[in-house]
């Protein structure tokens, strides 16, 4: 699996897998398209909020993360992977190594991700990769026509964790011991 920017070249993959998806935008808010000709992609491409999920033997797009509500170390993630790539594994590899990649990189002490009540299968993506509970949120918006509910799951920097600087998440230098280098209801 390959984590890295969206690209002009993925649109008919985004196209297919996520915004024409009907499976995958029951639960993962993205508007809908009809066809390729009126799927407007122009402002995906480049974004530094927004990465593609590429499998690494073709380098296709088959999911994509985004990164949103970024504050105070911490920050809100979100992830949709296209229906034909469920129950593989690959959103729990890449939800994964974003999480390393927002504690090691970036500093984050804490992830956020939520779900709509009943997709199960998202709560499971987060339960594997460390995630717990965190609180419920009742009608926190309106998709599809549908007031939803949506429960949140957090998981928080371990203190060992050694961050891009080389300094441990405790503040202590790992160079060193020789180690290598909501949204709106938040908390």
């Amino acid at each position: 699996m390959i984590i890295d920017p969206i690209r002009e070249t993925d649109q008919e993959d985004y196209f297919l897998n996520i915004s024409h998806d009907k499976k995958v935008l029951e639960s993962f808010i993205c508007r809908y398209a009809e066809t390729l000709e009126e799927f407007d992609f122009s402002a995906y491409p480049g974004r530094r909020d927004l990465s593609a999920i590429r499998l690494k033997e073709t380098g296709r797009l088959i999911g994509i993360l985004s990164l949103f509500d970024e504050r105070d170390g911490a920050c809100e993630i979100g992830y949709g992977i296209g229906s034909r790539f469920w129950n593989r594994g690959y959103a729990t590899e890449a939800v994964r190594r974003f999480l390393e990649y927002l504690f090691r990189e970036k500093g984050m002490r804490t992830v956020y991700a939520s779900f709509f009540t009943g997709n199960d299968a998202s709560r499971r993506v987060m339960e594997k990769c460390g995630m717990t509970y965190d609180h419920f949120s009742e009608k926190e918006l309106s998709y599809l026509g549908v007031e939803r509910d949506l429960t949140y799951y957090a998981i928080h920097r371990k203190p060992d964790v050694i961050l891009l600087n080389g300094t441990s998440s405790a503040g202590e230098s790992s160079l060193a011991s020789g180690a290598g280098i909501g949204r709106k209801s938040r908390p």
